[in-house]
């Protein structure tokens, strides 16, 4: 029998999960070294519970009891543990049963399964994530089928079976419920699983930005550092919990007026968050503290772990491994904190000091404290406040799939705002994006072009360019700079989605206007002519000129351009004002303003009219983040005057990463001083005033108005949900028994490229059927294989440096007779090399048509993608792909084949035939669902697939297969592993 340190031991059964409450467990197999934790286990079960499991009284386990429970063959018989801090909460067994409802002893794909749940952790829902992994692990040796027996007073368990979203037969068979489940994933279960795993993961950040209490572990007696630091800023901030002040050396109650306490476990409280800021290496020693009273969450401040090299990756590793032993999330390490403006929360356990930022309706996530702190310096000169932030460092654990998840249903969260240095599980982060994005914007700066320091996840092989438009297509808003981060965010935050893409333009500066509107056609919007209030306009002016716009039903959204007046400071608030009523009495559609040298009228529009609260932004920030300069000039914020349109942007690419040192020493305060974007204020408008967003450049206003109009159309396409098909000739488990077969002999970490028969056979099994070709190594094999397929015939090479190369000469086509084929099968081989070097084949000829490529590929940072484009030239050498995320649907199919620019030779350019655009968004179906179907094909190259008028043909197939990974995002519930 196996141990954990066994060769056979199956560790890709282990997992992370997130329980219904927010907390996680550690799900794995149980090994025969488990025999103690599975008494120990067992004594700590109610009677009742006991009872429900065996149908009889059973008080304690046997020495046979133990044996069996304990070894397993990980087949016939599997046994899965949950267990925090190392000890057993809930048990899952199967054992494969025949016919007669007896242990197997042939070929079965049935079998029994009974859980045991601690009782002071039911409800938890620890059953529920119990009951996918053990099904995964079923599929994975065959199994099909759960039968499952139940007392009726077991409700708790039958509601577990029936809630699954499983297939199942239910019956009443000698005192008991009978339930047989079918294992096959459906629509229903996926469901249920996404839906659990969304309410899990969504708890477990509220946990975090909502805790009733917080210890800050760190705190120097000298009030110096960053544990006093985050001590000061929740004290600060108004908490609305109980605080303490941890640290081993502690000689008096109160540290800067906070209980203090030598160790967690002095406390004598429940705490259900705590700030480290202690060195790396006595970071293990508070955590295990922590485990063992209780808390929750932790926020790791502390720096020196995966930005450090090897070695500190390695203590990051071991760093979550502990913390989820304990059945706690973790924020960083090397993070610089979060915050949550909710009136009863008011918590600001980070490095930006209280009381910054205002209560707002703006989601803030970053991986780099660098980026956070300009975020939060932009969002607080221009008027805007936050619901909640979250700077998680190196993101070890709590990542922004995770705040998405928590954003999703938050209702003070309007819009979600990220900076990202990589995706994580893209394919669960594009899922996400696309279901938050249906209900509240969700605007990404995606730097990081290359894997950074701190993060284990490889980086897109797809150009950057294919990355943005597939995360565009998941409704996500990429922006390529943290200042069009705060852009777009502004005007979203502040104004509806415009219904379309006509922009009114007026103000009082017709140079203006005119930049304005060539930025608008730059964005691809349909901007109106100018309308030039000329230099002399008043503020009533323009409220007049802005209301007839808004009331147009000609128009969409609006762009004001305004230039200084002599007397500037004495009109902006006047204009300011003008502006806000003209917008407040037409609230349907979006006002955006581009201002020069006006900084009195940016802070007269983001302000409030209620006296303003200013904030220190940099109080006691770390000497090592950035200065306030230098934070402000990442973000590329500043006057009209003192950068242009050309230096106003730092690339997200460009920005520090999330690996910044956070020492223990604090920085001087300093004060933001206004810009023309907007004054150093917190100010957020009154209730009932509205604020309109304000911009010191006509690009800048007219990027984020037309980033809002394509974010618009997309909620408005969404509303028509696509279908996945289903085609009935497809052999799914046939292709899966293949597929097996054929990565036999393939290492774990290896890939293969299939030979020619056996990836025509795997495609046919999903209807995509390849032109048959024979080999002609010789002239008179090239005509014994014409005589076989039948004239007209092609003659072509198959060599890898001429393979799809016709430019070259190695295509002949339309070839009728034995005498051509004899003729170019020479002149061939003379012009380009021998057959042994050439290797020709002989194919059949089919209809003319459109030459068009087909491939779809699994990559690292986009998952699962299917591209098209046309043969040759405009794929090859001028990039006209386009691609889609997997599983397409119809209407996927449909677009992608439009949004190529060389599209109209589908569709009868310059009076040619149209083609089978049906036949070809077929095929696209079909192979969608071949690679979302079966993991273990990891590339695919259809090309060149010839589109006639009627019907398509496919002439050649490459395909490359490897092992899956063991978990994935169709898989059961797991965090992911580091």
């Amino acid at each position: 029998m196996t141990t954990a340190s066994d060769p056979s031991y199956p560790d890709h059964w282990e997992a992370d999960v997130v329980l219904r409450d927010g907390g996680t467990a550690r799900i794995r197999p149980i090994t025969t070294d488990d025999a103690g934790r599975l008494v120990s286990f067992y004594e700590q079960v109610s009677d009742e519970s006991k009872y429900y499991r065996f149908f009889a009284p059973y008080p304690r386990l046997s020495d046979r009891d133990v044996h069996r429970f304990t070894h397993h063959d990980y087949v016939d018989r599997v046994g899965l543990a949950a267990t925090i801090g190392g000890e057993f909460i809930a048990t899952v067994r199967y054992d494969r049963i025949g016919a007669d409802g007896r242990s197997a002893t042939g070929p079965s794909d049935e079998a029994e399964v009974a859980f045991l749940v601690q009782d002071a952790h039911q409800g938890r829902g620890v059953a529920s994530a119990l009951l996918e992994h053990i099904g995964a692990v079923a599929r994975e040796r065959g199994i099909r089928r759960f039968a499952a027996e139940v007392l009726p007073a077991n409700s708790k368990m039958i509601k577990v079976f029936t809630d699954a979203g499983y297939q199942q037969k239910r019956s009443f068979e000698d005192g008991s419920v009978h339930l047989t489940l079918d294992l096959e994933p459906t629509a229903e279960s996926l469901a249920v699983q996404r839906a659990r795993e969304q309410r899990a993961e969504a708890r477990s950040v509220q946990r975090l930005l909502s805790p009733g209490s917080v210890a800050v572990i760190g705190v120097s007696r000298s009030l110096a550092g960053v544990g006093a630091a985050a001590l000061r800023n929740l004290r600060d901030s108004g908490f609305h919990g109980h605080l303490y002040a941890v640290n081993e050396a502690v000689t008096r109650d109160l540290l800067d007026g906070v209980r203090a306490y030598p160790t967690l476990g002095a406390v004598g409280a429940p705490v259900d968050l705590a700030v480290i800021a202690v060195p790396a290496d006595r970071v293990p020693d508070a955590v295990a503290a922590c485990g063992e009273h209780g808390v929750q969450g932790l926020v790791v401040l502390s720096a020196g772990y995966g930005e450090s090299g090897p070695e500190g990756m390695a203590r990051q590793r071991e760093l979550v491994r502990q913390v989820r032993s304990y059945g706690m999330r973790l924020i960083g390490p090397n993070a610089f904190g979060v915050i949550n403006t909710a009136p009863e929360v008011e918590l600001n356990a980070s490095l930006a000091p209280a009381p910054a930022p205002a209560r707002g309706r703006v989601g803030l996530f970053t991986q780099s404290g660098a980026i956070g702190i300009a975020l939060l310096s932009g969002l607080l000169r221009r008027g805007e406040g936050l619901s909640s932030f979250v700077s998680a460092g190196n993101r070890a654990d709590v990542s922004g799939n995770d705040i998405l998840q928590y954003w999703y249903d938050d209702e003070a969260t309007d819009v979600a705002l990220m900076y990202l240095e990589t995706l994580g599980n893209p394919r669960k982060f594009t899922r996400l994006a696309r279901r938050t994005a249906a209900v509240k914007p969700v605007v990404v700066a995606k730097g990081g072009r290359h894997t950074p320091a701190g993060h284990v996840v490889p980086g897109t092989r797809l150009p950057e360019a294919t990355v943005s438009e597939l995360l565009r297509q998941a409704g996500v808003i990429r922006v390529d700079t943290v200042t069009e981060l705060v852009d777009v965010g502004l005007l979203l935050a502040s104004q509806p989605v415009p219904a379309g893409p006509r922009v009114a333009i007026l103000g009082n500066s017709e140079s203006l206007g005119v930049l304005t509107y060539d930025a608008c056609l730059t964005e691809g919007l349909r901007p109106l002519p100018p309308l030039d209030l000329t230099t002399a306009a008043s503020p009533e002016d323009f409220r007049t000129a802005v209301s007839a716009a808004l009331a147009s039903p000609d128009t969409d959204a609006v762009v004001v351009t305004a230039i200084p007046w002599v007397s500037e400071h004495a009109l902006a608030d006047d204009l300011a004002e003008a502006l806000r009523a003209a917008a407040a009495a037409h609230p349907g559609k979006p006002v955006a303003v581009v201002h020069v040298e006006l900084g009195a009228l940016a802070e007269a529009l983001s302000a409030a009219t209620a006296p303003t609260a200013t904030t220190d932004l940099a109080d006691a920030l770390p000497a090592t983040l950035p200065t306030p300069a230098t934070a402000l000039a990442a973000l590329g914020s500043g006057s009209a005057s003192e950068a242009g349109p050309a230096a106003e942007a730092v690339p997200a690419s460009a920005a520090v990463p999330a690996t910044e040192a956070v020492p223990a020493t604090a920085a001087a305060p300093f004060r933001p001083e206004p810009t023309s974007e907007g004054a150093g204020s917190a100010a957020v408008p009154a209730p009932g005033t509205a604020r309109i967003p304000s911009y010191p450049a006509a690009e800048r206003a007219v990027k984020a108005v037309a980033e809002a109009v394509r974010y618009g159309q997309w909620r408005r396409g969404v509303a028509e949900v696509g279908q996945v098909p289903e085609f009935e000739d497809i052999d799914e488990s046939g292709a899966a028994g293949q597929l097996s077969r054929l990565l036999a002999g393939v290492g774990e970490e290896e890939a293969a490229t299939l030979d020619d028969p056996d990836a025509r056979e795997l495609l046919a099994r999903y209807g995509i059927r390849v032109l048959s070709t024979l080999p002609a190594p010789s002239a008179d094999a090239a005509v014994r294989a014409a005589r076989v397929l039948g004239y007209p015939v092609a003659l072509k090479t198959t060599a890898p440096h001429l393979r799809h190369r016709a430019d070259l000469g190695g295509v002949r086509l339309d070839l009728t007779t034995e005498a051509e084929l004899r003729r170019s099968y020479e002149e061939l081989t003379h012009a380009l090399g021998k057959p042994q070097e050439l290797l020709p084949v002989v194919q059949s000829m089919v209809p003319r048509g459109v030459d068009t490529v087909i491939r779809s590929v699994i990559d690292p940072a986009a998952g699962a993608v299917l591209s098209f484009g046309l043969s040759g030239v405009a794929s090859e050498l001028l990039g006209d792909t386009a691609h889609r995320l997997v599983p397409a649907t119809d209407k996927d199919a449909a677009s992608l084949i439009r949004s190529i620019r060389t599209a109209p030779l589908l569709f009868g350019w310059r009076g040619s035939d149209p083609v089978d655009t049906p036949a070809l968004e077929e095929l696209l179906l079909r192979l969608s669902r071949l690679v979302d179907d079966h993991p273990e094909v990891v590339g695919v190259a259809l090309e060149p697939v010839v589109v006639a008028t009627e019907g398509l043909s496919v002439l050649s197939a490459t395909v490359r297969v490897a092992h899956p990974p063991a978990r994935g995002d169709l898989g059961p519930r797991t965090l992911p592993s580091y």
